[in-house]
């Protein structure tokens, strides 16, 4: 394969222990393809980058629980977005686990501002993949294959008229799914649990959604996936401080039997949940249904269970008079990237003093390097922004950062890698983005100054009309 040259301009100097920290911080940002252990070598950076056992792990289930399909500005779920970017991505876990398969998780995610987990439980428990490349847990697959042979499973099911093969994109490995009709599910479920295990498979059927019926090896679900995952981190001695499981139907019940976990089941829960956790886990106080929806219930268990900050930056309107305790060079640039939503808005005032305080915070010969390659100052950037006040006012047009990454690289200097989403009409785009912080003192609360933004297009997701700055 051909090798590519890189020259790398620093904005200042550095000393050669911080070239060779960026370096390393850079070659671990991008995809891994030259190590053939690859779920291992994604899952340890995964870990590493804690640097200590993950203040919160948050598991939750995505349709209806994380993303609200009636939410047609996905307000909710742009809440949580800014919380979690803002306050926890640097130190803590986001754990997505839903029924989709693989293709139908990608898609939602086309369809959807979500943000990318560290770790993915997908197809009911069956696959628990890692990092932006969704690598796949090769010790789970071992754990699954004891008394599983899918073509049993499709052989005896078949015998089954009730039963309607779902797409085969939701034909997995170790999952076979079928639709039936809810007056009609118990019986077949009984009917067909025992015609298997006469065939010698320890398989379970979950119903869930009233009408969708996935058959999986015993050991595999949202739950034991989970209970895997936890083991592994204690195993290993870095189990997670505290844990929130997070869901709305059937097939998220075994989250909530977890031991020693949170749970939220969120205001719009099915029928089939509540009525589960009535039957065995109504004593739980670990246990609440929230009384918001979706992504807004998940954030009203943080507070409710005193497991962090619970306050979205999303939510603060008045940017000048915000103020955080304990911030992480993270929050400054889901701050900035707000800010930079609700003036082209016009959610804000059309005023100096936010224009002037933007510029404070920057280094008056700090760069910005446009993904086009194009450089100027970031102190013309914001002068640049009297000219788009409220040009998307009352337009679907949205702004949102993922995977933000903030490393200290010397006693003074933060860089902070993330990508930077635009929802502009029903167009989409992103830019892999950098920033360099010098600070006056040597912790992260200390005032930072932006010193460089460096951004490059995200292939496959560039703009038709490109932007002078910030997308």
């Amino acid at each position: 394969m051909k090798r590519q040259r890189i020259w790398i301009q620093f904005p200042f100097p550095l000393s050669l222990r911080s070239v060779y920290a960026y370096l390393s911080i850079t070659r671990n940002y991008f995809s891994l393809t030259w190590n053939p252990n690859r779920y291992s070598q994604v899952y340890r950076i995964i870990m590493d980058r804690l640097k200590a056992p993950a203040r919160l792990m948050i598991v939750s289930d995505l349709d209806h629980t994380m993303v609200d399909h009636h939410d047609k500005e996905n307000l909710s779920l742009l809440r949580f977005n800014s919380l979690w970017e803002a306050n926890y991505r640097h130190d803590s876990l986001l754990v997505f686990s839903t029924g989709r398969s693989p293709t139908l998780y990608k898609e939602l995610r086309k369809e959807k501002p979500m943000l990318t987990p560290d770790i993915t439980i997908m197809s009911v428990g069956t696959e628990i993949t890692y990092g932006n490349d969704m690598v796949p847990d090769d010790g789970w697959v071992e754990v699954l294959n004891q008394k599983w042979d899918k073509n049993i499973v499709k052989e005896e099911s078949s015998k089954f008229s009730e039963l309607k093969l779902q797409a085969e994109t939701e034909q997995r490995a170790h999952k076979v799914s079928f639709y039936v009709e809810k007056d009609k599910a118990q019986t077949v479920t009984k009917a067909l649990s025992e015609a298997l295990k006469q065939r010698g498979l320890d398989v379970k059927i979950i119903y869930s959604g009233g009408i969708d019926l996935d058959i999986l090896p015993q050991g595999a679900g949202k739950g034991q996936a989970l209970a895997y995952l936890l083991q592994k981190f204690k195993t290993e001695g870095h189990p997670p401080v505290n844990t929130l499981v997070c869901g709305d139907s059937g097939n998220d019940a075994e989250l909530f039997s977890i031991p020693e976990v949170y749970g939220v089941m969120v205001k719009n829960a099915q029928e089939e949940l509540l009525q589960w956790h009535a039957e065995n886990a109504k004593d739980n106080k670990n246990i609440i249904h929230a009384t918001e929806r979706c992504a807004a219930g998940i954030i009203q268990a943080i507070g409710h269970f005193s497991l962090g900050p619970n306050l979205p930056p999303r939510d603060v309107t008045d940017i000048s008079d915000c103020v955080v305790e304990n911030v992480n060079p993270g929050h400054n640039i889901v701050e900035f990237f707000l800010f930079y939503e609700k003036w082209r808005r016009a959610e804000i005032e059309n005023s100096e003093k936010y224009l002037a305080g933007v510029k404070a915070n920057c280094c008056p010969s700090a760069t910005y390097v446009h993904p086009t390659g194009n450089q100027q100052t970031l102190h013309n950037c914001i002068n640049a922004l009297r000219g788009c006040y409220g040009d998307k006012q009352g337009k679907n047009y949205r702004v949102w950062v993922d995977q933000v990454l903030p490393t200290q690289i010397d006693s003074k200097t933060w860089l902070v890698k993330f990508d930077m989403w635009v929802l502009s009409g029903e167009e989409q785009y992103a830019a892999r983005s950098t920033v360099i912080f010098s600070s006056k003192g040597e912790k992260p609360s200390d005032q930072l100054t932006w010193i460089h933004v460096h951004q490059t297009w995200i292939k496959g997701y560039e703009p038709k009309q490109v932007a002078p700055f910030f997308g």
